[in-house]
């Protein structure tokens, strides 16, 4: 009994090391060499413990942003209350959140395998915090859920998710790609389908977006780091002048944070911070994704042979370029409308991330291409920033409020908020 305590508490219990003991077994169970299998471990356990440091580094750039915009629109100052957080989260939950993320993948395998639904969702970083949300979601809404239940309940939920997800993207990604080889894996699939319908009854479809010639001044909009650095950069100078111009207790209270340095200049480094831990965890979702995939892909084979793979939205960002920029632009553009509209009437302040508004709004931008040309393009850039912005609002605030707000603001996005409410609703009724 004892032994079965020390590997529940050393092995399932601590999320790094399940994880390197999973992508273990793909590699083995694949005949890896040694080196291979060794390597592979140890850079998915270490990628892994990168994210939660680049985690803490977006959180104390966050801590800057939040209230300074409050004291633009002048909103009374107030925390997110208490919360567990992310680093607090995975040590508590990490375990479950690995182990189901495991299995919904297996159950993913197997309806494929059995069912007409052929697609292998291997959109690893998307599946570890698509994972990540919808745990916290349940353990906000139901409280403490046991080990297994909340291991069972996230891996159906999670296997029905990445098989239906494709299954229902992918007519529009035939007529985008002109075949059927690949499909969609992504998290943005809500608002590409919303675009796609946006673009047949608003846009026009002869206007392609493929036919504007683009400045190669512009081609910087393709480099989702830069893009984070200069939109965050805008929205964090804008706020510091205007801070540094009102005369409020709060004001002052916020220029006292930056000590003998300029608070314009501090609050452009903590911009350029949060893109640092932006880029931090995206480091090392990379690292343990490029070795887990391959352990998943290798057992999906064996079993569903013939299955298209479902891949992560840049896949289908050659088939129209312009398209990517011009729904990242209708994304950018719909993100700051909803920012003073969300400060001025829920005293919200929504976090604009670049990351999500570029991938979800540059893909919608091509399903709304593919419907309604460039008009198409760009109102399904806009649509996914309304999604995001009024979906932070709402999970920031109902849903997931006791457990990790702090990473509902940064890593989630489209489907998890469209989801979200359903998985609450569900929680709250089985637990």
């Amino acid at each position: 009994m004892e032994v079965i305590f020390w590997i529940a508490t050393n092995v399932f219990g601590t999320p790094a090391i399940l994880l390197g003991f999973i992508v273990l077994v793909g590699l083995l169970l694949q005949k890896k060499t040694t080196s291979q299998v060794i390597s592979g471990t140890f850079k998915a356990v270490i990628g892994f413990l990168i994210i939660g440091a680049g985690a803490g580094v977006i959180v104390n750039a966050l801590n800057v942003f939040e209230p300074m915009w409050k004291e633009v629109f002048g909103l009374q100052a107030e925390s997110l209350g208490q919360f567990m957080g992310q680093q607090t989260f995975n040590s508590k939950f990490g375990s479950a959140v690995t182990l189901a993320m495991f299995i919904g993948f297996l159950i993913n395998v197997l309806l494929a395998r059995f069912t007409k639904f052929k697609y292998i969702y291997l959109t690893g970083h998307m599946m570890f915090w698509t994972s990540t949300v919808f745990a916290g979601i349940v353990v906000h809404s139901a409280g403490n859920v046991s080990f297994g239940k909340l291991v069972l309940f996230l891996s159906v939920i999670l296997g029905l998710y990445w098989t239906l997800q494709p299954a229902l993207t992918q007519p529009f990604v035939r007529k985008i790609t002109g075949n059927d080889n690949i499909a969609l894996g992504h998290t943005s699939a809500s608002v590409a389908l919303l675009g796609a319908l946006l673009g047949k009854w608003f846009g026009n479809k002869e206007n392609d977006s493929e036919k504007i010639k683009v400045p190669k001044g512009f081609e910087f909009l393709r480099d989702s780091n830069v893009i984070t650095a200069l939109s965050m950069g805008l929205l964090f100078l804008i706020g510091a002048i205007v801070v540094v111009l009102k005369d409020t207790p709060g004001a002052k209270e916020l220029v006292a944070k930056a000590g003998e340095q300029n608070f314009i200049i501090y609050a452009m480094l903590q911009s350029l911070t949060f893109a640092g831990g932006i880029a931090i965890v995206l480091m090392g979702v990379r690292m343990f994704i490029g070795e887990l995939v391959p352990a998943f892909n290798g057992i999906a084979t064996k079993i569903v042979p013939g299955a298209k793979p479902a891949l992560d939205c840049p896949v289908t960002f050659p088939y129209a370029p312009n398209a990517v920029i011009l729904g990242f632009m209708g994304a950018f553009a719909g993100a700051l409308i909803w920012l003073v509209v969300l400060g001025n009437t829920v005293a919200y302040i929504f976090v604009p991330t670049m990351i999500v508004l570029f991938f979800h709004g540059a893909t919608a931008g091509v399903f709304g291409n593919a419907t309604g040309g460039a008009r198409g393009a760009v109102l399904a850039g806009f649509v996914t920033a309304t999604v995001v912005a009024w979906g932070q609002y709402a999970m920031v605030k109902f849903f997931i409020a006791s457990t990790i707000p702090d990473t509902a603001m940064w890593a989630a996005d489209s489907d998890m908020f469209i989801i979200g409410p359903i998985i609450s609703f569900l929680a709250k009724l089985l637990f």
